[in-house]
């Protein structure tokens, strides 16, 4: 679901995929950002890998801007070793970006960071003499494996190297000399170190929460595109086999009579293109009914009207369906100016639905229901739209039909089948005369 917006260094004003008139995050921020956190995007990285490298830009920025407390404070109180440490943060980072900027290499600088995430915190830690002068500044060091389950695919050796350092530097406080720095600035220190720290965990964890929040709607919408909602439901819950029967519901088989023909003048890309547009107005057509589509094979549509959820109208809704399919082929203009044409069959009874596979699973229907639905379609004729004889009785006091001469139908016999005329006087429907050819829509 949705329009994506490509994003490149040079084109940085548009991060993220856009869709219904919701903008990303990185559309919320100034623009003078976004140039800066998009700097390492490929026009062509999926969406998740755009903002994974914009979420390590934007950090590595911050981190470097508040590092100059660091250094400032240090400097004042004339611990130069402990003020070149974050400073020496500062430029690494800054010549990363540039190269970041330059040759594209998100790897080397994803790497640079997440090392010196890890190594500068526990030397600070080290040059200031223990976790407690230094107001536990090693904690900043828990940002890169942190950062390594957001960014990296191996999270796991920079927790390790995280836990080393910590043993280490717990092992070395015995023996190293703590700096002068006084109980203000080191309890002003902690709050800045732990909030700094704890801010940074919030919006990590916020990310990944959202990131499964995204994963699931894409895999929900994905389920419910092949689904009707009901059984998806049904199927998450883990019950299988799932099947049912249902008594009364409505087929209605569709097929472009003429389409192959056509299709052999146009090239692949308009192919797709025209199917698409029609099958895309059926699909709308049916929601708007309540409908459930079942699939399309080929450049025949199958949808149906009673289940999972019964109905008393489902004859109905499925014809009138059926008549607003035809005024939409009958006004659709080919590419090559060939007329096309749709065939319509309907039938109404019992049917057996469910679902079937493990991989590419489809929700399908069974039974002589649908089997005679699919004859109507197949022996009848290009415009119209044919009905069994129990569908007729069903729909014979609102519409008005014209009975064909039997016709031979495999696995039936002899049938009688009846074409849609027009509604009863009063019905809803818009007349349809047979053979008759509706004006554009």
């Amino acid at each position: 679901m949705n329009g994506g917006i490509v994003v490149s260094a040079a084109d940085p004003s548009h991060m993220g995929v856009i869709s219904k008139g919701r903008r990303s995050w990185l559309e919320r921020v100034p623009s003078w950002v976004r140039r800066l956190v998009t700097i390492g995007v490929l026009a062509d990285d999926p969406e998740e890998e755009r903002l994974r490298k914009a979420s390590l830009t934007l950090t590595a920025t911050m981190v470097s801007a508040l590092a100059v407390v660091w250094v400032t404070t240090y400097s004042i109180l004339g611990l130069y070793l402990s003020a070149a440490i974050p400073f020496g943060y500062q430029v690494i980072s800054i010549g990363s970006l540039v190269v970041l900027a330059r040759t594209g290499r998100f790897e080397f600088f994803r790497t640079s960071q997440l090392s010196l995430m890890l190594v500068l915190p526990a030397l600070l830690q080290w040059s200031l003499g223990g976790f407690v002068v230094s107001s536990g500044v090693m904690l900043w060091s828990l940002v890169a494996p942190l950062g390594a389950l957001a960014f990296s695919r191996r999270p796991l050796p920079w927790f390790l190297g995280y836990l080393v350092l910590t043993v280490a530097l717990g092992v070395a406080e015995a023996f190293l000399i703590p700096a002068p720095i006084p109980a203000s600035v080191s309890v002003v220190f902690f709050v800045l170190n732990i909030g700094g720290v704890s801010t940074v965990v919030y919006l990590l964890l916020r990310y990944f929460m959202r990131g499964l929040a995204l994963e699931q709607q894409k895999s929900e919408r994905l389920l419910l595109n092949v689904l009707p909602a009901t059984i998806a439901q049904r199927l998450k819950a883990g019950e299988r086999p799932l099947a049912d029967r249902f008594e009364d519901v409505a087929v209605l088989f569709a097929d472009l009579v003429g389409f192959t023909a056509i299709s052999e003048q146009l090239t692949p890309e308009q192919v797709v293109e025209m199917l698409d547009g029609l099958f895309s107005e059926f699909d709308a057509m049916a929601e708007r009914r309540q409908l459930e589509k079942i699939k399309t094979i080929g450049d025949a549509y199958m949808v149906v009207a009673g289940l999972p959820e019964p109905r008393s109208d489902a004859a109905e809704a499925v014809l009138e369906m059926a008549v607003e399919m035809q005024r939409l082929v009958a006004a659709y203009g080919t590419p090559v100016g060939s007329e096309l044409r749709l065939r319509i069959g309907i039938d109404i009874g019992p049917v057996v639905a469910g679902v079937i596979g493990e991989r590419k699973f489809t929700y399908d229907l069974w039974g002589d229901t649908v089997n005679t639905a699919s004859r109507m379609e197949s022996h009848g004729i290009p415009g119209q739209i044919q009905v069994t004889p129990r569908a007729y009785e069903r729909l014979r006091d609102r519409y008005h039909f014209e009975s064909r001469e039997p016709l031979e139908i495999k696995g039936k016999g002899k049938m009688a089948p009846f074409l849609l005329v027009g509604p009863v006087e009063g019905s809803p429907v818009q007349h349809i005369g047979v053979g008759e050819r509706r004006p554009g829509l």
